[in-house]
């Protein structure tokens, strides 16, 4: 073989250059290089791969990010009707200060939100950040205390949570009112809430206010387990987290559109197909990475910023400086 021939690589199903040594005059052929595996978010792309995840050289330009999407998804949410009053809830974790998180004010339509809007307030019950707004907050609202209790205890007890959400949306109320528990794997999207991704809460003890307000809190922060995805709260809606406030929001309306699915299903009767174990963990391994996740709300982002004309950012890493 002429040193540097192109070969059949099967493995690869193209052609391969291969790397040709010489020594004391005898020319031997060196193997190519293995291929490295494909990440899930390589595997799902032909003729290229999407970038992973943006990284921001300054923590200001990461807090400018988060809000902008953050935002977005509310204006998401409007879209999708899930709106009820004044319930609902997004928080983002500070990139900078850990202990403290980005959230909606109160009273405050989804589709009217602005990044100026956000609140940032700390997740501690006591000490002398508790309870107040820290900046932001260009309507000089509050902020929901229920919410605050949940997304409080949700960011103390998980580390790699930097997003929740929850909002009491129309089928994610029927099903935590059925009482049917865990979802079925019967079609290839409910995966992403496999095994462990998905919990339920099943003591629903009223609205999360008063003095048990924080034991409610800490106890659906409990049942998410360290592993969470997803939480049906009984009687009560849906709450999910994320690396990112994308890859929360993306699997909270993943959630609600798999809690329709089966509700729609129950009322046909009837066998129904399940996907099988194998092949469930295989769907969620490939789909459910923080990654593919990340991505899968990138079409929602931009099409909520066409649609608002950019208003929503109103804010610019000037302003953050200011405020912090």
């Amino acid at each position: 073989m002429v040193p540097g021939a192109l070969v059949a690589d099967p493995a690869r199903g193209n052609l391969t250059k291969q790397r040709s040594v010489k020594q004391d005059d005898t020319t031997t052929t060196a193997p190519a290089p293995e291929p490295q595996p494909e990440t899930p978010l390589q595997a799902i792309c032909y003729g290229g791969t999407l970038p992973g995840i943006p990284t921001h050289p300054t923590f200001t330009a990461h807090r400018l990010w988060a809000l902008s999407h953050m935002t977005a998804l509310f204006r998401h949410w409007a879209r999708h009707n899930y709106s009820e009053g004044m319930s609902g809830h997004i928080s983002v974790r500070d990139p900078e200060y850990p202990s403290l998180f980005w959230t909606n004010p109160l009273a405050v339509h989804f589709g009217l939100l602005r990044a100026s809007d956000m609140l940032l307030v700390s997740d501690a019950a006591t000490g002398p950040l508790a309870g107040r707004i820290l900046a932001g907050n260009r309507l000089m609202r509050p902020a929901n205390r229920a919410g605050w209790a949940i997304h409080a205890a949700v960011h103390r007890r998980r580390a790699d949570v930097n997003a929740v959400c929850h909002a009491h949306t129309r089928y994610g109320k029927v099903w935590a009112a059925s009482g049917r528990g865990r979802l079925q794997m019967v079609d290839q999207d409910v995966c992403n809430f496999y095994g462990e991704a998905l919990a339920v809460y099943e003591d629903y003890g009223g609205v999360v206010l008063g003095q048990g307000a924080g034991a409610e809190g800490e106890a659906m922060a409990r049942a998410l387990g360290p592993r969470g995805k997803g939480l049906v709260l009984a009687s009560h809606g849906l709450l999910t987290v994320g690396g990112t406030v994308d890859e929360a929001g993306f699997l909270f309306g993943a959630l609600e559109r798999s809690c329709a699915v089966q509700v729609a299903l129950a009322g046909m009767g009837g066998p129904r197909a399940v996907i099988g174990e194998r092949e469930a963990e295989f769907n969620f391994r490939m789909a459910s990475t923080p990654e593919t996740l990340y991505w899968e709300f990138q079409p929602d982002y931009d099409y909520e910023l066409a649609m608002s004309h950019d208003r929503f950012v109103d804010v610019t890493e000037e302003d953050l400086a200011v405020w912090l």
